[in-house]
This record gives structure tokens, sequence and C-alpha cells, in this order.
């Protein structure tokens, strides 16, 4: 299986995550299903079919998460290297197009938010940024063409 580097942050949101859909979701939507069952006929119940669509549903993301936290690893901040950008590192960078500034966290996929400026090192501009250090350009192919970056700054997350 594929290890999943989080931040300790994203490590005790995924359990808090997890221990949630066990401990109430999952019995919210086992009493919706035999509430539906009580009313009667299973072949024309709505709401049997909602709680049981819901219930599977539920039951994947479960299963994903438990997948997620077996294979999860804290990165220490002790243990980061700010000479690259990496995974958890923070990096300012411009767009030498407009000279804006922005700032993101290097993060997992399962923690990425971009309202956050959290990007995932999956994304196109997190692939584009990895392994790069203070004072390169990054060229990132984007869905609207080419994008150069340049790296200003990397911090630990």
């Amino acid at each position: 299986m594929n290890k999943i580097y989080l931040s300790q942050q994203g490590y005790d949101d995924l359990k808090s995550e997890l221990q949630k859909l066990k401990s109430k979701d999952r019995p919210n939507i086992i009493s919706q299903i035999a509430e539906a069952r009580d009313k009667g006929d299973l072949s024309e119940n709505a709401e049997y079919d909602a709680a049981k669509e819901a219930q599977g549903l539920l039951e994947a993301r479960i299963s994903k998460l438990e997948n997620d936290f077996a294979n999860a690893r804290v990165l220490e901040k002790k243990d980061m290297d700010t000479s690259t950008v990496h995974l958890l590192t923070k990096v300012t960078i411009v767009n030498t197009a407009n000279d804006m500034m922005m700032t993101y966290a290097i993060v997992s996929e399962s923690e990425s938010d971009l309202a956050s400026n959290k990007i995932s090192s999956t994304s196109p501009i997190g692939k584009g940024l990895l392994g790069k250090s203070v004072g390169e350009i990054a060229e990132i192919t984007v869905p609207s063409g080419i994008v150069y970056f340049e790296i200003k700054d990397i911090q630990p997350l």
C-alpha cells in the first residue's frame, strides 16, 4: 500500500472523522433503515432505499478512511528539510507574469483545501513546485497554459 504522509493536525482530523462516522453516523443510518423497514413493503419504500444507499456511501467512506489511517505516517517538523519544496512545507511563490505573490502549504491529497491555501502534492502546481529551491523558477502546465512561478521562500508547515 502507498503511505500517506500527514501533518499531526491532518492525522488527528482523520482519526476524529473516522471515529465520528463509526460511533455516530453508522448507528444513525442503522436506525433509519430499521425505521423505514417497519413501515412495510420494502419494494416501494423510498425511505428504505435512500437509507440503504446512504449506508453504502457511509461504509465506503469508512473503508477508505480506515485504509488511509492504516497507511498514514506523521511527518514531524524536526524532520523537515526546507532547502527544497516537499510535502508539508509552506512555499511562497511569485507568478512571473503578473507579480502576484501566493503562499501555499504542500500537503497530501486528503488534507488539501484550496480555501485554506493547502494544495495537494499531486496537483499540477504541487507537482511542479516539488524539488525546487528558493530562487528557482517552476514551469507549470495548467489547463490555461504554462505558468512560471519563482520560489521566494520555503518554511516548515
